[in-house]
């Protein structure tokens, strides 16, 4: 019972550690997966800032510097031979009716490469077609959760939906993919730009909010970039990149980031862990000084049977170290058992590291050596006949 309160804090501490390293690699894996749903391949044209007939300038992104005509030249395989596909969007908030239920989402003009571009699956019925771009047919593509919240289901291919007073019939609905922070990927509904621009937008029917350029593959991604900034440049007749109405963004730079930040973030819970293992290295030295204490006449004893000071010192070490041992496995297979179960309370993504598991160990032994060594220096220090005198 001794040894196991001893030992408490030593299995506190290196459970915490395989929870807090697994809850930051799964973080980590969560965003990764989120970004890289967007596509890791992929670029993100977005329109300068703007400024009012005031003076006052907007942020970035709030232009109308893009144009559609900019996403044909984009798509071009001899100005941008390195991009697959281009895909420009405008987006407006709209509200959607069918019978008595409505819901407000963002709906979305695009052209037919956009499943291609966005890497995104339909479960129900196809995208539009060129023909029904160029006709401005009113077909409309919605998200899961979309046709979810105005039908009750997601298979409604053939349904009409009313967006201001004009109907558009379904003919495909996407796969689910989830969300991308608090905001649902699968809450979305497009239709064709041809049809956006002229029907649904109230804005300029040329300009377009985002360009998204998928490169051919993930390492020709820099060179598809340079190729894109160079055709804009020249399209919108600016000098140089500082003079730019635009910004070009890869996925590839925001995982990058998201990854710098949990890195940290996971740094600074380990240390927090760290802190409980110093505590439970203390209550090991605490209980081996009481042992010492304790055992005086055993010591005695085997001094004056012809035990010398190193091997009292080194009984006591291995105890010390057994301890760390024994700690440091339980609150292994505590951590490991928690990370299998919590998620499925939480929510959440809890990633077993083995360099985690094989390092806490370590760390637990050396902190049972280390706590342990001044209880085995003063057990080896007592002289034979005090320790037998000892009651």
């Amino acid at each position: 019972m001794r040894s196991l309160l001893t030992i408490l804090g030593i299995i506190v501490g290196i459970a915490s550690v395989v929870l807090t390293v697994g809850l930051g690699l799964g973080t980590q894996k969560e965003v990764s997966e989120q970004i890289s749903a967007l596509g890791s391949d992929l670029l993100i044209v977005s329109p300068g800032s703007s400024t009012d007939e005031n003076g006052m300038r907007g942020g970035f992104g709030s232009g109308a510097t893009l144009t559609q005509s900019d996403a044909d030249a984009l798509a071009s395989k001899v100005s941008v031979p390195d991009a697959a596909a281009v895909a420009a969007e405008k987006t407006s908030s709209e509200s959607l009716e069918y019978g008595d239920s409505n819901w407000t989402t963002d709906v979305t003009g695009t052209g037919v490469s956009w499943p291609e571009v966005r890497s995104r699956d339909l479960a129900y019925g196809t995208f539009f077609t060129q023909d029904q771009e160029d006709a401005r047919a009113k077909v409309i593509v919605l998200g899961a959760d979309t046709a979810n919240e105005l039908f009750g289901t997601a298979n409604v291919v053939g349904q009409d939906v009313t967006i201001n007073d004009d109907s558009y019939e379904v003919i495909g609905v996407l796969a689910a993919v989830g969300s991308s922070g608090e905001q649902s990927l699968d809450d979305i509904a497009l239709v064709p730009m041809s049809t956006m621009a002229e029907v649904i937008a109230t804005t300029s029917s040329e300009s377009v909010q985002t360009i998204y350029i998928k490169a051919a593959s993930s390492d020709l991604l820099a060179a598809a970039a340079q190729e894109s900034q160079a055709l804009l440049l020249n399209l919108h007749g600016k000098a140089s990149a500082d003079d730019a109405d635009f910004t070009i963004e890869a996925q590839d730079s925001l995982i990058d980031t998201a990854t710098s930040v949990y890195q940290k973030l996971t740094v600074l819970l380990t240390g927090i862990a760290a802190l409980a293992l110093l505590v439970g290295g203390i209550g090991v030295m605490n209980i081996m000084l009481v042992s010492v204490t304790e055992r005086t006449r055993e010591i005695g004893l085997r001094k004056a049977l012809g035990a010398n000071p190193p091997s009292i010192r080194n009984q006591f070490l291995a105890e010390a170290m057994i301890l760390g041992l024994s700690g440091g496995a339980l609150g292994v297979v505590i951590g490991v058992i928690l990370a299998l179960i919590l998620p499925a309370m939480l929510g959440t993504t809890i990633v077993i590291s083995g360099q985690a598991v094989v390092l806490s160990v370590v760390v637990a032994v050396a902190i049972g050596a280390v706590f342990g060594v001044y209880p085995a220096a003063r057990a080896a220090r007592l002289a034979p006949i005090d320790a037998l005198r000892s009651q």
